[in-house]
Order: structure tokens, then sequence, then C-alpha cells
């Protein structure tokens, strides 16, 4: 299973709930058109492994609140449910469809720890440690929608801040934040040639 060889020391109940993401997604595919016919393929690289890369960079502490923004289905914030199952995770897209396959997702496989809603970014008041996403939209626009939902506490390793998938070159994006970013590259994590450009990209913000 790709995901117990980057992920060893994942439960069975984990290893389960990973392994029926493919049938679900599949399923969902076949009525909702989620993810390309190409992509459904390669769910566990290209979704999944990949969501969990945000992992590799850090481990969120027990009760820990993180925003997924632009969720889709569910990426990144299933997977990382999955994978830290005592940190609550809120997936919110505009697209009230794909909110219901995130939440059926969720439900089937039983994850106790996952809010779904059809909202915009904008009208989320609520604070939490770490906002996610999965190249919903440019760093600077998303920084500008959230940033009043990054907690002031500080829990984890790395300070409170955006966490973001990204790929390619991202020297315009990353612009307007003059070296306050750091990128970490997939390909030092993941041996898959899919991460080769690859990155999840952090923004610390101090409150």
């Amino acid at each position: 299973m790709l995901i117990k060889k980057y992920f060893p020391n994942i439960t069975p109940e984990q290893e389960a709930q990973f392994d029926a993401l493919g049938d679900l997604y599949t399923d969902w595919n076949s009525k909702i058109n989620l993810i390309s016919r190409k992509d459904i393929e390669n769910l566990y690289e290209k979704h999944i492994l990949h969501s969990l890369g945000i992992a590799q960079i850090t481990r969120f502490n027990d009760r820990s609140a993180i925003l997924d923004v632009g969720t889709g289905g569910g990426f990144p914030g299933i997977p990382l449910a999955i994978l830290f199952p005592k940190v609550h995770f809120l997936l919110i897209d505009s697209i009230g469809k794909k909110v219901k396959v995130a939440e059926d997702v969720a439900r089937q496989i039983g994850l106790n720890n996952v809010e779904c809603l059809h909202e915009r970014a904008e009208a989320e008041k609520r604070q939490f440690d770490f906002i996610v996403s999965r190249a919903v939209m440019p760093l600077p626009e998303l920084v500008r929608i959230t940033r009043k939902n990054i907690a002031r506490k500080q829990q984890n390793a790395l300070p409170n801040g955006f966490l973001c998938l990204k790929g390619g070159d991202l020297q315009t994006e990353l612009h307007p934040f003059k070296n306050k970013t750091i990128e970490y590259e997939l390909s030092d994590y993941f041996e898959e040639e899919f991460f080769l450009t690859k990155k999840v990209v952090f923004l610390p913000i101090v409150v």
C-alpha cells in the first residue's frame, strides 16, 4: 500500500480508512466529475499521498484546528484527518455538490473529526492554527481572504499560518511575501516522479 510505504506507523483502522477511499471516490467520480478519468486511476499518488505531503512538513498536535479552503471532494483535508484523528478539520468549498462528496466520504469511513460546509472562505469567522489548501487560488488572494482566521494562540512546532500544496514556478506568486515563505520540495520526501515539481509552501503569520 502506497500510504504505508511512507507512513508505516498508521493503525489498522487508519489503513482500512485509506483503503476505502479508492472505491468511494471512484464511485462518486462516476456521478460527479471530481477528478479526471486519468487521474482517478492514480488517486492514491496524485491526490491522497499528495495531500499527505503536508504531514511530511509538520505533525499537528492533538486538539489543533485546521481549515481546508477549497477542499473540492476533500483534499487535502480528508487524508490529513485520517492521519490526525484528534485534530479538528473544517473543510469548506463554494461548490455544494463537491462538499456533499467530502461529507459522504468522511461519514462512510467514520471520520468524527471532520466538518464540511458549503460556504465561501470570506464567510467563515472561526479561528484555526493552520489553513491548508491545494492549488485553490494564488497565495496572496488566499491570505487576503483568510488571514482573519489564523488564531493567536500557538500550540504546534511550526508557528500558525498557511500550508499550501503548490506546483511549478512560484516566483511571481510568492514575490509579495519577500522571503517570508519556506518552500519544501516534496521530491525530498516522496520518490514518485509526480512529486518532482510539487511543493508545500509554508507562510507563518504573526497575529
